[in-house]
């Protein structure tokens, strides 16, 4: 069960979120998004990272130059597309990982992931107009419906009192969360994320 733990924008909760045992850490480069983060944080954190620990740009209609560019300053694994981004330029993100997030609400919306050149789908809660950290869960029964189109990472309304049924409902691969353990928008809560990572880990091992 991969744990990932989106948003940070510090050292001192990227490193606690890591010794927690988060597989991921997410670093937000949308500007619209309180989570944003800047450049010379990313670096920073991405820095103090250890070894192991999966290091995920979020980007939100972004140019793949920019996005090239900015994993490579800051020594990303992995990046997290929203949006329109277009399936025929994905190759020429590698060797970088491809976490492709879908929004979700019903079940025609599974159609979508047919064909997605991907490592991971990360699956959240369809709101229009947002691109992820809406806060709200979707029905995780899609999710489990979703398995046969690659590897689900589920996200959308996470928290640690409902993970564990979450896992057991729609059986992903791995888990994202951001706000979920949060004391205010865009500040972590290192009791909250030890709590989440326990869950989930709880929840996987049945």
């Amino acid at each position: 069960m991969i744990v990932k733990i989106c948003g940070f924008k510090t050292i001192p909760e990227a490193v606690a979120a890591a010794e927690a045992g988060a597989d991921m850490i997410g670093l937000n480069f949308y500007p619209p998004s309180p989570r944003c983060v800047s450049l010379q944080a990313a670096r920073d954190i991405c820095s103090a990272m250890p070894m192991g620990v999966c290091k995920v740009g979020l980007f939100v209609n972004e140019q793949v130059e920019t996005i090239l560019k900015t994993a490579e300053e800051c020594g990303l694994d992995a990046v997290q597309l929203h949006g329109d981004f277009p399936p025929e330029r994905v190759d020429e993100l590698a060797p970088l990982k491809i976490i492709r997030a879908v929004g979700i609400s019903a079940d025609t919306d599974l159609a979508h992931l047919r064909g997605a050149r991907t490592d991971y789908i990360l699956l959240d809660t369809a709101v229009k107009g947002m691109h992820g950290g809406t806060g709200k869960t979707f029905d995780w029964t899609l999710a489990a419906k979703a398995k046969p189109f690659g590897r689900i990472l589920l996200a959308g309304g996470l928290t640690p009192a409902n993970v564990g049924e979450a896992i057991r409902v729609a059986a992903p691969d791995g888990v994202d969360v951001a706000g979920g353990v949060e004391s205010a928008v865009g500040i972590k809560s290192i009791p909250l994320i030890r709590q989440f990572i326990e869950a989930a880990r709880a929840a996987s091992r049945g």
